[in-house]
């Protein structure tokens, strides 16, 4: 049977702050993110299966992806926690703000990568991660391929 993708879109508000940058984005502000997961299978040809013609169900992708990320980093504030602003973090933490501290500088870029890794571990291994795109504005995204990496 063929190959086929199925995409399946999110959106979560994030905040976050880039240590070091030279921009405007050094200062804490947030996003109204725009996630979009594409995974590529050939659909279940077993038709004594409830999921027959399908390469998974939008239902079981989705809660793969809200678990692991959408649940996570809507409405979080996210610092690289190698940075100055653990400070920041801790403070708002502790006046009862959610906040993410990751091993990375949070942008658009390495937050795809890591919500890459996130999603692949959870698949069923019939199912390949394709892609994602995240948009961080109307005009401005980051994807990643898995026939880049």
């Amino acid at each position: 049977m063929k190959k086929i993708r199925i995409t399946k879109q999110f959106s979560f508000e994030t905040g976050h702050a880039l240590y070091g940058y030279d921009g405007k984005c050094r200062n804490v502000h947030g996003h109204s993110y725009k996630l979009s997961v594409t995974v590529i299978g050939t659909p279940i040809e077993d038709t004594n299966n409830v999921k027959y013609g399908m390469v998974i169900d939008f239902s079981d992708l989705k809660k793969i992806v809200k678990e692991d990320i959408v649940d996570v980093f809507d409405h979080a504030t996210v610092f690289n926690k190698n940075t100055p602003h653990v400070e920041l973090a801790k403070e708002l933490s502790d006046r009862g703000h959610n906040v993410l501290l990751v091993d990375y500088q949070p942008t658009s870029e390495m937050m795809v990568i890591d919500f890459a890794e996130k999603i692949k571990q959870r698949l069923p291994e019939n199912i390949q991660l394709h892609s994602l795109r995240l948009q961080e504005t109307a005009t401005s995204y980051a994807e990643w391929f898995a026939s880049d990496n």
